[in-house]
């Protein structure tokens, strides 16, 4: 699967997806880009999954409409050392993904 690192998010995370392709906004060069069109660009670009740290995310734009499965990171912060122990749980859980699903992942 292809995977894109919010940008709120470190992208080391990226490392603990083996076997999948993970990518950060920021490597995209889409660092800035609103929410709405960002989801836009990573449809257009064939990303699979979106990985954020904003919990607001799927109360401020329609994800049905789109192609990519949002997955919702929930630790107690954004910071890697609190975000890196939900990578097991993300990386046994993708496959499951489906299109314009939301899906939340915490302790």
């Amino acid at each position: 699967m292809r995977v894109l690192i919010d940008e709120c998010l470190n992208w080391r995370l990226g490392r603990a997806l083996t076997g999948h392709y993970a990518t950060s906004v920021q490597r995209m060069g889409w660092s800035g880009i609103k929410n709405g069109r960002l989801l836009d660009l990573a449809e257009q670009n064939q990303f699979d999954v979106f990985l954020t740290g904003d919990r607001n995310l799927a109360f401020q734009q329609n994800t049905t409409q789109f192609r990519v499965a949002v997955v919702v990171l929930e630790a107690d912060g954004i910071q890697l050392h609190k975000t890196l122990p939900l990578m097991p749980k993300v990386l046994a859980l993708l496959a499951t993904f489906k299109p314009g699903q939301v899906v939340r992942v915490g302790p």
